[in-house]
Formats: C-alpha cells, sequence, structure tokens
C-alpha cells in the first residue's frame, strides 16, 4: 500500500518594509541577525525570508518617514481566497482597504490590499504570484512625509475625464498604471475621425491601474444608421455620429478590456432615426488583473443556454466541469451571473 506525498502547504507569513539609509550596511547586519544571505538582493531592494518565525522583511533606500524607518507591516497570504476572506471580514465590519490587482511590487508580481489601523499603522495583506524584473516598489516608499502619513485606503482616487466639447488629447496625462477610474463623456458621438477611440481607448487602457474601470457614456443606436445623421435639438446638438451599442462594446473588447457591462441603457429611446431607436448607454469595462496560469478551480455552467464564453476564451457548457483559475473563478462568484453556476473550490475540483 503506498503512501501519498502530502502537499506543501505555503504558509501565511509576517511581513515588515524597512526604510533604510544604507542598504549595504543593513544587508549585513540582518545577514548576521539572521544568519542567511538575502533571497533577493538588487541595487535598490532587498528581501530576507524566515522560516522560523515565518517572516518576509524588505529593505528598501530611503528616509524614515511619519513613522520612523518602518514602511509598512503586513501578511503575506497563502493564495487568493485567503486574501479575499480577510479583505471581505474586514469591509463587513465597515474597515475601508484598497485592493490592486497583479500590480508589479518588490520584484514581484502581488495582488494585495492596503488597510490602516486606528492609529494609522499601514498593513499590506498580500499573495505572490511570481517574480519579475522590473523595479517597483510598495506605494507608500515613493511618497513625501506628508502623503505618506495619510493611509493608502483614505487617499482620493485618481480619475481622467474627458467630454464632447473639450479635443482629443495625443496622450492622456497620467503615467502607466495610475489612474483608478476613466470617464468618456460623448467621445463616441465625434466623427470616428475625429475621436479617434480606438487610441483613446488604448491610452485608457494604458494608464488604468489592474482592475480600473473605463466608462462609455453617450447616445447609441439598437444597429448601425445608415442614414445620414440629422441636426439633434437641445444638448444633443452636440453629437456628430451615433454607433450602435454593439460596436461600443466591440471597441472596448479590442482594446482589451474585460467585464464588458451595459450600466446603463436607456429603456425608451431618445430619437430614432432612419428606424434606429438611439437610447443613452453607459458601458463599463475593467482593465483585467494578472491571471494565474494555474487552474485550480471550477466551475459548471447550469444553464439555459448549451454553452456561453466569457472575455477570457473559456467555454462553460451546460452541465461540464470547466477548470479555470482563480482569477476567472472570482470574477464569476462576484457578478450577476453567479447564480447560473455552481462553483468549485480547488478541493472539489480535483478528481477523486
Amino acid at each position: 500500500m503506498s503512501t501519498a506525498t502530502p502537499e506543501r502547504i505555503t504558509p501565511v507569513k509576517f511581513h515588515a518594509s524597512l526604510n533604510v539609509a544604507d542598504l549595504e550596511r543593513s544587508i549585513k547586519f540582518y545577514r548576521v541577525l539572521f544568519g542567511m544571505e538575502p533571497a533577493k538582493q538588487r541595487p535598490d531592494y532587498a528581501k530576507f525570508e524566515l522560516d522560523e518565525p515565518p517572516l518576509v522583511l524588505s529593505l528598501i533606500p530611503g528616509r524614515a518617514g511619519a513613522r520612523g524607518n518602518l514602511n509598512h507591516a503586513g501578511l503575506r497570504v497563502r493564495d487568493a481566497e485567503e486574501l479575499v476572506r480577510i479583505q471581505a471580514r474586514l469591509e463587513a465590519a465597515e474597515i475601508p482597504t484598497q485592493r490592486e490587482d497583479g500590480v508589479e511590487c518588490c520584484y514581484s508580481r502581488q495582488t494585495k490590499f492596503w488597510v490602516a489601523d486606528p492609529d494609522a499603522a499601514l498593513w499590506e495583506i498580500y499573495v505572490l504570484h511570481e517574480d519579475v524584473d522590473e523595479a517597483e516598489h510598495d506605494h507608500p516608499t515613493a511618497m513625501a512625509d506628508s502623503e505618506a502619513s495619510t493611509p493608502a485606503c483614505e487617499r482620493q482616487k485618481v480619475t481622467w475625464e474627458h467630454h464632447i466639447s473639450a479635443p482629443i488629447p495625443d496622450r492622456i496625462p497620467h503615467d502607466d498604471n495610475s489612474v483608478n477610474e476613466v470617464y468618456l463623456h460623448g467621445t463616441a458621438n465625434l466623427r470616428p475621425e475625429t475621436a479617434c477611440l480606438p487610441k483613446l481607448l488604448a491610452e485608457a487602457f494604458r494608464v488604468l491601474r489592474p482592475g480600473g474601470v473605463v466608462r462609455l457614456r453617450g447616445l447609441s443606436g439598437d444597429g448601425p444608421l445608415k442614414v445620414e445623421l440629422p441636426a439633434l435639438p437641445g444638448p444633443a446638438a452636440a453629437v456628430q455620429f451615433v454607433p450602435a451599442h454593439a460596436d461600443c462594446a466591440r471597441a472596448l473588447a479590442e482594446a482589451h478590456f474585460t467585464e464588458l457591462t451595459f450600466e446603463k441603457l436607456s429603456t425608451t429611446a431618445y430619437f430614432t432615426i432612419g428606424g434606429v431607436p438611439m437610447r443613452e448607454s453607459v458601458i463599463v469595462g475593467r482593465k483585467p488583473g494578472f491571471r494565474p496560469a494555474k487552474l485550480s478551480h471550477g466551475a459548471i455552467y447550469l444553464g439555459p443556454f448549451a454553452s456561453i464564453t466569457d472575455d477570457f476564451g473559456n467555454v462553460y457548457r451546460r452541465g461540464e466541469a470547466t477548470a479555470i483559475n482563480i482569477h476567472d473563478w472570482q470574477l464569476i462568484k462576484n457578478s450577476a451571473g453567479a447564480v447560473q453556476f455552481l462553483l468549485l473550490s480547488p478541493a472539489a475540483s480535483k478528481p477523486t
């Protein structure tokens, strides 16, 4: 009788990130204190990993801020499910958190959330996906003292808006992965050669953080307009072009946005031109976060259709178990369509 080797369980580890005046000097100190070499060392970053006690200690060059040399504390958890459980527990207690999906930080890719305790001590709760070569650090390290004293979850959201009356910029004036929300008010109702919507949506995708959203608001038709658009009355006088609802959604999909949803599609048509009803529409798209390659979860589609396909190409056939990753599983779980699925946890997804 053979005995199966137990699956290795990744432990939860306490995490502390320190600002250090001299990185090399600090590495020498902690090398002696812990009796080990750094698990990761770069010119602007070092990390020690201890099994006993379970600790991840990060060293980042920088002057001490309002909290002294402690940049932030945290926990590295086992998986995304555990991360979600902890965040849900805090939110249920009305403690605000700020989530960041698939961000590159400390030479690794992580999904995390930030939370501040009653004395404004900042905690980072995260799951580690993979190592990367790019140099990015946790948000508090790059901030001035006045900013560092404000918890990340309490900082104002960064937004960018465009209105139909404004010129189209060649570049949205924000850094990559720095904006929470982009609003395009009537932009799709400019002439296509003026709006250059594919280019603008590509810019929106660039500046949005993983998990950030774009809202495309305007007048759209039940189908393509096959006659010349006449001058419209009132506030609609600025409208130069009316795309079909489906064309708006297609433009967002081609710009790689996912979770596309019509947040609004007016029941009453504002105008009917050439037999095409035109409605106010608001379509929301989301910049996807990191999607692990591991198909650790499962979902059984319950119907009513023979099969459906999600934005990532997963095909769900009615009554069949489909293996998916944690990202796509959580997307279904948190969507209005969750009632159409039986969601399987990793343990339930494994064949017996």
